[in-house]
């Protein structure tokens, strides 16, 4: 067991050196998170490029209830005190993860807010999830790591997926605003990122 935390602890590090390396430090929030007009990708033909790998794929969380609000809650593991899925959330989530593998599509990275909400999406869709901070947490109002993550080059044939808020992502990359279940893909650029596509969770269905 002390084994295996000390790898894990290891691979962190060197992950966090590889986004700190990766991508540059300062990093412009975008104007708009709709699809480039000369780079979208049309929803026929996604599954294919998704195939070919080298994408950030960014879901905003599945369905939650409502009713339960996250002010009270005491750290990240304190899921009696979030927000949780809801039942048809947790349906959606299952659903997304089996189109994924019925398309084929590679998978490489899956990473997530550590949210029970993000964590459990993740889990639900792709088995497993590493949990990353940044992808939440914002240092001086601006979220730097979710960034990096953005705009940190993929290596062709994977694709690095991270489940995260609606909240971070309209703060870096513009409106629209994600809806729950929603996925936007992004093209890692040399300064930032290019958004190709987003797909709402019925549109999977649709991908061949």
């Amino acid at each position: 067991m002390r084994r295996l935390r000390l790898l894990a602890f290891l691979l962190s590090c060197m992950t966090a050196h590889f986004y700190a390396e990766a991508a540059p430090e300062s990093i412009p929030d975008a104007a708009s998170s709709a699809p480039d007009a000369a780079r979208a990708i049309p929803l026929h033909d996604l599954a294919s490029a998704l195939r070919n790998g080298g994408y950030v794929v960014y879901f905003r969380h599945a369905a939650t209830d409502f009713s339960k609000p996250d002010g009270a809650m005491k750290g990240y593991d304190d899921c009696a005190n979030q927000r949780m899925l809801s039942s048809d959330g947790r349906k959606a989530a299952r659903a997304i993860g089996e189109r994924i593998r019925a398309l084929k599509l590679p998978v490489g990275e899956v990473l997530a807010s550590p949210y029970c909400r993000t964590m459990e999406t993740a889990t639900l869709a792709f088995g497993q999830a590493t949990p990353k901070s940044e992808i939440r947490e914002s240092q001086g109002g601006d979220y730097a790591g979710l960034k990096r993550l953005f705009a940190s080059p993929v290596a062709q044939g994977t694709n690095r997926w991270i489940v995260g808020h609606g909240t971070p992502y309209r703060a870096v990359a513009g409106p629209p605003h994600l809806a729950e279940g929603e996925a936007a893909v992004m093209l890692p650029q040399p300064s930032g990122w290019t958004v190709v596509a987003r797909v709402t969770q019925e549109q999977w269905r649709e991908m061949r």
